[in-house]
């Protein structure tokens, strides 16, 4: 059964960094496109960077220039480096093959 595990949560000031892992079991990241969402309370879940087989990536406006998806393959992990963290970035982040989701790690940032 496939499952997806994120890492790396936790609470930082404005302007600092951070970097969220997602370890797959009984899927592959290298065959399968995969992504970052986040939900703040209240709000949609909202996707945050998407990354497809090619290794072509996608942001969101929001977060463009700040936030990097990458994966390694041999640890089948995907990663999410965000810098320049702000208050409005706070959410519940997960990480997705769809239609397989993690269980989301809280990320909050103070201002």
């Amino acid at each position: 059964q496939a499952r997806l595990v994120e890492s790396g949560g936790g609470y930082v000031q404005s302007g600092g960094s951070l970097r969220l892992s997602c370890t797959a079991s009984g899927i592959l990241f290298s065959l399968s496109p995969s992504a970052w969402y986040r939900q703040a309370p209240g709000k949609e879940r909202q996707m945050v960077a998407r990354i497809d087989r090619a290794g072509t990536t996608e942001y969101a406006d929001s977060v463009q220039g700040r936030f990097t998806i990458s994966r390694d393959f041999p640890r089948n992990t995907l990663y999410l480096e965000m810098n320049n963290l702000r208050p409005e970035d706070t959410a519940v982040y997960y990480c997705a093959i769809v239609p397989i989701w993690g269980q989301g790690t809280q990320v909050t940032v103070s201002s």
